[in-house]
C-alpha cells in the first residue's frame, strides 16, 4: 500500500468513525506516543522523548475538553486524566521512566475499558456480528 493510499485510508477512517471510535483512536494514539517516548528515553534521545510526550499530552488535553460536564462520571474521570497529564509532565521534565509507565498503565486501562464500551454499543446497535 502506498503512503498516499494509507493516508487516504486513515483520513477516511477518522471521518467515518463514531464518537466512541474516535475516543478509542485517541487512546490508541496516546499509548503509541508514550511507548515512543519510552524508547526515546532508553536511547537517550531527549528531543524525541519531548516531542512524543507532548503529543501524548495534547491527546490527554483533547480527551479532557471533550468530557461532558453534565455527565456525572466526568467528575470521576477528570481527576484521573489530570493525574495522567501530571505524570507525563513529570516524565518529560525529569526523564522519569516510572511516571511514564504509570501514565501508560492508566491510559491502557482507559482504552481497554472504552474498547469494551464500543463493542457493547455496536452489539446493541447491530447485533453480535460487530467487533472492534
Amino acid at each position: 500500500m502506498s503512503v498516499q493510499n494509507y493516508q487516504a485510508y486513515q483520513q477516511n477512517s477518522v471521518q467515518t468513525a463514531s464518537p466512541g471510535e474516535l475516543t478509542l483512536m485517541l487512546y490508541n494514539g496516546c499509548i503509541k506516543f508514550i511507548k515512543f517516548a519510552q524508547q526515546a528515553i532508553d536511547k537517550k534521545d531527549i528531543e524525541a522523548k519531548n516531542a512524543n510526550i507532548q503529543k501524548a499530552q495534547n491527546i490527554m488535553r483533547e480527551l479532557m475538553i471533550t468530557l461532558d460536564p453534565e455527565v456525572s462520571i466526568t467528575n470521576e474521570i477528570m481527576p484521573l486524566y489530570d493525574f495522567i497529564n501530571q505524570q507525563l509532565i513529570q516524565a518529560n521534565t525529569n526523564n522519569d521512566e516510572q511516571a511514564l509507565s504509570t501514565a501508560l498503565k492508566f491510559v491502557t486501562d482507559f482504552r481497554d475499558t472504552w474498547k469494551e464500551v464500543v463493542k457493547k454499543t455496536r452489539q446493541q446497535q447491530f447485533g453480535n456480528g460487530a467487533s472492534v
